[in-house]
């Protein structure tokens, strides 16, 4: 957040500036940092509408709630995907490499990653993901 300015006419304008690591999604912490430099900021003698605010505390939550059950989706689909790559150790899988050629080995273990399991064949560290045929 920035304080008062003094704009080019010599009269103090507010501004309120805030990054956000991804330019297409807000998160809480913009959403309250903006809702603070508002009431901040506000006229005295207008100050913002109560129903207005209300509306925007409501959404806030449902984007909160969406948030939630994001988390849970996800994390229910990495342990499905955990699961599925355990069921190939010890199995012959191909794979494509991230220049696209194929490679043959043996699951030997499964490590987690914040993307999805991760498959040990050999030296290689494959995404299931990556998995062409399973033998």
């Amino acid at each position: 957040m920035t304080a008062p300015v003094s704009g080019s006419n010599g009269v103090a304008t507010n501004t309120a500036t805030t990054t956000v690591d991804r330019p297409d999604q807000m998160d809480k912490d913009t959403f309250l940092k903006l809702l603070v430099a508002q009431m901040k900021y506000q006229d005295p003698l207008q100050p913002t509408d109560s129903a207005q605010m209300m509306s925007q505390l409501a959404q806030f939550s449902s984007v909160e709630g969406l948030n939630n059950l994001n988390r849970q989706i996800t994390a229910l689909g990495l342990s499905q995907d955990f699961s599925s790559a355990v069921s190939m150790i010890g199995k012959t899988v191909s794979y494509k490499d991230s220049a696209g050629d194929t490679h043959t080995g043996v699951v030997s273990g499964v490590q987690p990653d914040a993307k999805g399991a991760l498959l040990v064949i050999g030296e290689a560290k494959v995404y299931t993901g990556q998995v062409t045929e399973v033998r």
